[in-house]
């Protein structure tokens, strides 16, 4: 029999908009409903039992904040995946998956994305359906087997009520013997498939953790940004050379241009003289803020255990092989148990933080102090009984030869900020001048972003191949190790870009200083020195720009 295809529903209140996204949805194989109102789509939904919705961000008279909750709210469609359709901007794209769709695609879209994300979107629904479909299944099993239970003892009662009688002593004795088969094709059914729950969370933490501990990856990452760092180091110079060319290129063709042509060259030469000026002043400034703060900015690292809520064990590892790398099963995967005496499995995250208070005070991002914050990898982990926890936090500051220890002090209620506090001792370090005024952030001007991005790869990058490999032999591939002999040969320091600021809204900075993941948590600098904002998004597929938090939604956190 030919699978059901299956069902997407399309609102979209412009006309041939509509037609075009129905021809393109039929096209790739699917069933589709289209409506131009809510009203029509929700009724669609709820008769075709709809697996996806193509929803216009842009509706007239609709809202669709509004749509988005209420089929996220209710029971009936809350597996309903939707794909929202926006404009051409990196902040509509961000504010459409903050509203709760599960992908945004701007336009003009391309054809053959749409339908990839559609693909990718619909194979997600259907784990989820699947993954539902077997929670019920084991509580099913669950209490047939307690219902088996109590036959059982019922059974048990009468069999030795009768035991007198011959007859009823073997028919209760058989019908222990039938249900206690029941019961065993039960549990194994269930164990069975509580055991594949088991082996897919499993799946989710190597996926998590297993990158980190595999050196050759690790160096073949720091030679491929080793080979690309001048690029990135010397975008200034490279801006500045291009303009400096540019402008002798203006004065010859002065040289033997006609009258009419003098003055536009002219206008066009003091121009690219002004915009010289104009990076050479923003290098400098730059520079003085590289010299002057990078030492109060901290690379962290966060270890996590899992946690197995129901024996309050944590996970381990079965054993490690004479390499000092985990056991793995048949099929190349780790083996992990809750006995034994391996070693516990660990996540290792990587983010930047920055002194911002007295007594040791440093302000990130929450997803770094709590990795599993907004992940749904790691928070899918509890429907498997499993929860993260932190195990440690070191915080490792430029020019100082080892890890300082680090603890959560407040978590930001409000958006993606944390304030940890550490044990700084005898380090002297001061914490960054801050400016939370509305007009320390203003669209056009300059910025610096400082951070750990790529985390440990990149700080591997500033060695030569040679010390790289000894510092990985010697630890074995353990983080910890690794950045204890980093700080130890004083080659721990952060990356600093410079960029612009593209736009300041209420929640958020919009910048293209260049970061990736491991900046999050990052100060961001404005052209007079004072952090005005911290990382914490990084969005590459966006055009390059980034999203900072305003540093005013640290005031609750510092005490402010």
């Amino acid at each position: 029999m030919e699978p059901a295809r299956e069902k997407i529903v399309i609102l979209e209140c412009e006309p041939e908009a509509r037609q075009n996204l129905l021809a393109v949805i039929q096209n790739g194989g699917y069933q589709a409903v289209s409506s131009e109102s809510a009203a029509d789509a929700f009724e669609a939904i709820r008769q075709a039992g709809a697996d996806l919705l193509l929803l216009n961000a842009n509706m007239a008279g609709e809202d669709c904040r509004e749509v988005l909750a209420e089929l996220k709210g209710s029971a009936a469609t809350q597996g309903l995946r939707i794909i929202l359709l926006v404009g051409d901007s990196a902040a509509e794209r961000a504010l459409g998956l903050n509203l709760g769709a599960d992908d945004v695609l701007s336009r003009p879209w391309d054809v053959d994305e749409l339908l990839a994300r559609v693909r990718a979107q619909l194979r997600a629904k259907r784990a989820e359906d699947e993954l539902r479909a077997k929670t019920r299944i084991a509580e099913e099993g669950q209490q047939i087997a307690h219902t088996a239970f109590e036959a059982l003892a019922v059974t048990e009662k009468m069999t030795r009520d009768a035991f007198s009688l011959d007859r009823a002593l073997k028919v209760g004795v058989a019908a222990v013997f039938v249900i206690a088969a029941v019961m065993a094709g039960i549990f194994f059914l269930y164990s069975h498939r509580a055991n594949k729950e088991t082996q897919r969370a499993y799946a989710v933490i190597a996926r998590l953790e297993g990158g980190l501990t595999h050196q050759q990856d690790l160096i073949a990452e720091a030679r491929k940004l080793r080979a690309e760092s001048p690029a990135l180091a010397g975008a200034p110079e490279d801006e500045k050379q291009q303009l400096r060319q540019h402008a002798e290129q203006l004065k010859a063709k002065m040289s033997t241009a006609g009258s009419d042509q003098v003055s536009q060259l002219q206008k066009d030469l003091a121009e690219t003289n002004a915009r010289l000026r104009r990076v050479e002043q923003e290098g400098q400034a730059g520079q003085s803020i590289i010299r002057t703060d990078v030492m109060s900015v901290c690379l962290l690292h966060v270890t996590a255990a899992f946690l197995h809520m129901a024996s309050g064990k944590r996970l381990r590892y079965a054993g490690l092989n004479p390499q000092g790398e985990p056991l793995q099963d048949s099929d190349g995967n780790p083996i992990y148990t809750l006995e034994g005496r391996g070693p516990e499995v660990h996540l290792d995250v990587f983010g930047t933080g920055f002194l911002a208070g007295p007594g040791g005070l440093v302000v990130t991002n929450r997803h770094v102090a709590q990795p599993w914050w907004e992940n749904e990898e790691l928070g899918s982990l509890a429907n498997q009984g499993l929860q993260p926890e932190i195990v440690q936090i070191d915080a490792y500051f430029p020019d100082a030869p080892r890890a300082f220890p680090a603890s959560i002090r407040k978590i930001s209620s409000q958006t993606d900020l944390a304030l940890m506090r550490v044990d700084l001792d005898d380090l002297k370090r001061q914490p960054l001048q801050i400016d939370n005024r509305k007009e320390a952030a203003v669209s056009g001007q300059p910025v610096v972003a400082i951070g750990y991005a790529t985390g440990l790869a990149a700080i591997l990058a500033r060695a030569d191949e040679a010390t790289a490999q000894d510092i990985l032999a010697k630890s074995e591939g353990d983080p910890k190790r690794i950045l204890d002999e980093l700080a130890r040969q004083n080659l721990i320091r952060p990356l600093a870009t410079q960029g612009h600021i593209g736009d300041v809204l209420p929640d958020k900075i919009v910048f293209d200083a260049q970061t990736t993941s491991g900046g999050s948590g990052g100060p961001l600098f404005n052209q007079d020195g004072k952090v005005v904002g911290v990382t914490y998004a990084v969005l590459r597929g966006f055009g390059g720009s980034n999203f900072g938090i305003p540093i005013r939604f640290t005031d609750s956190l510092l005490g402010q």
